[in-house]
């Protein structure tokens, strides 16, 4: 072919495809067959590899995503993203009515839709190409999700020809369907991965991932509901959900026209018993103001618009006959009671375990074995029981008692002064805390060793591992022996076991488990004390003047590493060369603040944690309490009047956000 048919063949290819994609995944028509649309993307992926020049933004190759970016980027939004105002009360939505018709004359016509249960998304089109798409973070930016959002095939890359704005942006939610959800949860089940809780928090997690190959691989969708820019041909609603249809986008066909609160109660009362039949997940319906005029005319409040309001369902619940109790140990060794539960639907599925979360729960419920309760789904997979029917309770009934014992190891459970749960303190002999340990430190946001839960069973059930140390003594010789490993799957696991050794310290610090020591409390530690050693020898005191360490935490800390089979966990991966030390780059930033203590408070022209950030940077260290070891209290705009007077009665020196700049410029 010559250039100009290269040129036609691959805007052909595009076209078709895009075409098909539409028809398949907005329309639910299929013309071809999945072999045929395969065909047809290997003939355009292999000419665009020998011609990127003549590659197209919106071509369908897009979707399976490019590089791992290293993080997100913040985005301002043009138009703030606010969130509508929620009720419960059917008397809520007759105030709304009575409210609007109090400030607009003549007639009044709503539009209900569909409150889809999934995460916020803001997507712009220049030309009718995508060009953005950023999340609703806290309504004034958000992050841009861009390279995620383009793999999700129901969202046009490029529009099809049609009389739309050169600039214009289109919201709406991104979801999991129940029935995408349920197959992707199994997958994840097999291959030994923790399953997600629900089809939102799916969306919500893929979303956020940072590798848009692997968000591509999720069965995610969308429905957009609503147009915003400044150059828009329309005079109401729904208008604009018709012609955002034309245009290629997924709109519902669901929303309708409604001219009083009986109607709008009606739309309600229906998809209320309807909901379940959906295969995506709805938590309510939206009741706007059709006419833009006014909606102009009605405005805004701080956080959302005068002319919209949001009715949320009440959960749904069912009564179960209770059979019996099991008792699951966490990796903390937490002791959790889960109720099996005689079969019953529950939106849209059969419920046969309900959640008792601790023995408070369950002395507060009286509960006994063959009692009627009254169950409720709120979005979890395990559903929970929130009352009792006394009038069916048995005579000869059974009270429950909790546990003394733990269920795994036998050994006797404690319970700490103010924690609702029983513990079992046997965590190094204890099966299920010694297995759910190493899969938190094998995790992707730990030290992200490519090791699934079945692997983690399967390792310990030989008597490879006992400890999160002996990872790393691992050989191919033991390795082969596990099932459904061949000589290639025991080659990635050790380069992925060898690969971890670069994981920072803060990562490593999570990976250890120590109780309360989250992601952000690990990294918190980790810039403070820089290396382990120093982090092993802080004293109480010394923890608390860490910026958001309180009591439970330092405790925690403390117990931790006075812990002798601790100690010889960390020696071990220690001689493993594992990062226990920020590493900084001496060389970028001088120590001009060395030995320095802050108290950073109030607003400032950067975010607080980016100055935070440039303290330990220039080596300063931060603590989040004034004392009188503190050298100074950086003060920004409306700063609490508290930790002033406590400065100058300690006569801390007081900078500004300027005197800050002054002292590492200089």
């Amino acid at each position: 072919m010559d250039q100009k048919e290269i040129v036609q063949r691959i805007d052909f290819l595009i076209n078709e495809l895009n075409k098909h994609n539409h028809n398949y995944y907005n329309l639910s028509k299929s013309l071809i067959s999945d072999y045929e649309f395969d065909s047809l993307l290997l003939e355009l992926q292999g000419l665009e590899k020998m011609y990127p020049q003549f590659a197209h933004i919106d071509s369908p190759t897009q979707r399976v995503g490019g590089d791992i970016q290293k993080s997100f980027t913040t985005v301002k939004h043009r138009y703030r993203m606010l969130s509508l105002g929620n009720t419960y009360s059917k008397e809520d939505l007759q105030d709304f009515d009575q409210r609007v018709r109090k400030e607009i004359e003549g007639n009044i016509e709503y539009i209900c839709e569909l409150k889809y249960d999934g995460l916020a998304i803001g997507i712009q089109y220049q030309n009718g190409i995508m060009t953005q798409a950023v999340t609703r973070g806290d309504g004034s930016q958000g992050d841009d999700v861009t390279a995620n959002v383009k793999t999700i095939r129901s969202i046009p890359l490029k529009l099809r020809e049609g009389d739309y704005p050169a600039d214009f942006e289109i919201r709406g939610e991104i979801i999991m369907t129940r029935s995408g959800f349920a197959k992707f949860n199994e997958k994840r089940k097999k291959l030994g991965k923790q399953e997600f809780a629900n089809p939102r928090n799916a969306a919500s997690g893929s979303i956020k991932m940072l590798d848009a190959k692997e968000v591509s691989k999720r069965p995610l969708d969308a429905y957009l509901y609503y147009v915003v820019g400044d150059d828009l041909d329309f005079t109401n609603h729904y208008q604009s959900l018709e012609t955002a249809r034309q245009w290629g986008f997924k709109v519902s066909d669901t929303a309708r026209k409604v001219n009083s609160v009986e109607q709008i109660f009606d739309y309600i009362n229906y998809w209320d018993k309807a909901r379940n039949e959906l295969d995506f997940e709805i938590d309510g319906i939206v009741i706007k103001v059709n006419n833009f005029a006014q909606q102009k005319q009605l405005g805004f409040t701080a956080k959302s618009p005068r002319w919209a309001i949001s009715y949320k369902f009440k959960a749904e619940q069912v009564v179960a006959e209770l059979l019996s109790i099991d008792y699951q140990v966490g990796r903390t060794g937490a002791v959790t009671p889960v109720a099996n539960l005689s079969p019953v639907q529950l939106a849209g599925t059969t419920v046969k375990r309900a959640s008792l979360h601790n023995a408070d729960v369950i002395k507060s419920l009286d509960l006994h074995i063959g009692d009627f309760v009254k169950v409720e789904k709120g979005g979890e997979i395990i559903p929970k029981i929130i009352a009792v029917d006394l009038s069916k309770r048995k005579d000869n009934a059974e009270e429950v008692s909790f546990l003394t014992n733990c269920p795994e190891c036998n050994t006797e459970l404690v319970r700490e002064e103010g924690e609702a749960a029983y513990y079992c303190p046997n965590v190094y002999q204890c099966p299920p805390q010694i297995k759910g340990n190493i899969e938190h430190f094998v995790g992707r946001k730990t030290m992200d060793i490519n090791m699934g839960e079945a692997t983690v069973s399967a390792l310990f059930d030989k008597g490879f591992v006992n400890s999160v140390a002996d990872i790393y003594s691992l050989g191919a010789e033991q390795l082969i022996q596990l099932e459904g490993f061949k000589q290639k799957s025991v080659s990635n696991l050790l380069i992925s076991i060898e690969k971890s050794k670069d994981i920072p310290f803060e990562k490593v610090l999570f990976a250890l488990g120590i109780r309360y020591v989250g992601e952000t409390v690990a990294r918190k530690l980790a810039q403070y004390f820089e290396n382990i050693e120093l982090l092993k020898s802080a004293t109480y005191m010394e923890l608390l003047m860490v910026d958001d360490i309180g009591e439970r935490i330092a405790e925690s800390l403390i117990s931790y590493f006075l812990d002798a089979k601790n100690i010889e966990i960390l020696e071990r991966l220690q001689n493993y060369n594992l990062n226990f030390e920020i590493i900084r780059d001496n060389e970028t930033f001088p120590k001009l603040l060395q030995n320095k203590t802050f108290v950073v408070s109030g607003k400032f022209t950067q975010s607080r944690d980016d100055i935070k950030q440039m303290i330990m940077n220039f080596g300063g260290k931060n603590v989040s309490s004034i004392s009188s070891k503190t050298d100074y209290l950086l003060a920004g705009d409306k700063m609490g009047p508290a930790k002033l007077k406590k400065a100058e009665k300690l006569n801390i020196t007081i900078i500004s956000e300027d005197d800050f700049y002054k002292m590492i410029n200089n």
